[in-house]
């Protein structure tokens, strides 16, 4: 019963980041010069690396949402995530080709608060 009632919140916050998601203006339309976006994404806890490798989110901008949150990596991790939508768009905004930030999680794992945090390097091209 435990597991069902996990996937089942996993799920509703699966489908509140889709619905969140579709209801976000396009990326091509927030930013037309845009070609490509890659974010290479790593966390950390306490200073330290997590076990998950650092990967690269390729973004589809011809119909990418302008709205770039990460769920928390942390899968004990509860109503966490990175939202690095403000720092990701003023730097495309600004026509930046590479730039960086972190965000920490805003989750808690049992009662205390998530310690991940999310670094990010990101390239974009432009037309």
């Amino acid at each position: 019963m435990y597991n069902n009632r996990r996937q089942s919140e996993g799920a509703q916050r699966a489908a509140e980041r889709r619905k969140r998601e579709d209801e976000s203006n396009r990326l091509s339309a927030e930013v037309p010069k845009l070609q490509s976006l890659a974010l290479q994404i790593s966390e950390v806890s306490q200073g330290g690396p997590v076990a998950e490798p650092t990967y690269v989110r390729r973004v589809v901008v011809a119909n990418a949402p302008a709205l770039f949150f990460i769920p928390c990596g942390n899968p004990h991790c509860k109503d966490g995530g990175h939202d690095v939508t403000h720092v990701v768009m003023r730097a495309l905004r600004a026509g930046e080709t590479s730039f960086d930030g972190q965000d920490g999680c805003d989750g808690s794992v049992g009662s205390s608060a998530c310690a991940r945090t999310l670094r990010f390097i990101a390239t974009a091209t432009y037309a």
